[in-house]
């Protein structure tokens, strides 16, 4: 029996403003018996999605009665390393209230840059080293650092951009959602999730056809969740084989859903 009634993919951006029109930023809803449809955003003078719409039409969609697996391709917390430099209690909740105080890249008119070059918040008293990688970095293959900046590839705009919104959202939506790993490795039956994804991992799975990569990634990741959770493979990568010290490393660090 699926867990899910429907399966969003989100191939992120952090590139310019929380309100500015991303060409990068896709969404893709998978449901029972259809293949992902690209989900456009509400009518307005803008033609892409924002990351301030994005985070609304997200909190609308989850506060539906409808069991939802939303799958987001960016970091959603910091290397254990992160926390030990900076004396930080790991605890995920307060981790999100401490970075978006030092990054608050969910601001109108604030770039990721803005923060990086000290314009705004205080992100030199929150750095993090581009050498450190989380233990879900390391057994992914090829996934870059959440600190690797002005690389190709990189996740890290789109992870010190996205953070907040991932607050925004919790704090909007309290109980209703469960943001895996943190709030426990089970999601409990009828409730919506969220977790994080690499699309690399999926996406050479299913014909490009006549997607960008951008919205390749999110039908990819939505194609995924749907056939894990239909074929009933989903608990097996919802309950990865960590140790206890590797699992107790990954409820601060998160995981990313697939990596085994």
């Amino acid at each position: 029996m699926p867990a899910f009634a429907r399966y969003i993919g989100i191939d992120y951006s952090g590139a310019e403003t929380p309100t500015s029109s991303l060409k990068g930023l896709r969404v893709y809803q998978a449901t029972p018996g259809a293949p992902p449809v690209e989900i456009l955003p509400p009518p307005s003078p803008k033609k892409y999605w924002t990351r301030n719409g994005l985070a609304h039409w997200l909190i609308e969609l989850l506060a539906e009665d409808v069991p939802t697996l939303v799958g987001i391709d960016h970091g959603f917390s910091f290397p254990l390393r992160y926390f030990e430099v900076h004396w930080l209690e790991p605890n995920w909740p307060k981790f999100l209230d401490d970075f978006q105080a030092h990054w608050p890249t969910d601001e109108d008119f604030v770039y990721v840059d803005f923060v990086r070059d000290g314009k705004v918040g205080n992100g030199a008293a929150r750095m993090g080293n581009a050498r450190w990688r989380r233990l879900t970095e390391e057994r992914a293959g090829g996934a870059k650092s959440v600190f690797h900046f002005d690389v190709q590839g990189t996740v890290a705009k789109s992870t010190h951009s996205g953070i907040p919104w991932l607050r925004f959202i919790r704090q909007q939506l309290g109980g209703r959602v469960h943001f895996w790993p943190f709030d426990g490795w089970e999601v409990l039956a009828g409730k919506s999730a969220i977790a994080e994804v690499y699309p690399s991992m999926w996406s050479r799975g299913f014909p490009r056809q006549d997607r960008t990569p951008d919205q390749h990634d999110a039908f990819s990741i939505a194609a995924w969740m749907h056939r894990v959770d239909r074929d009933g493979t989903l608990p097996e990568f919802l309950a990865p084989p960590l140790s206890l010290p590797e699992r107790g490393i990954a409820e601060v660090e998160g995981w990313i859903l697939g990596v085994m």
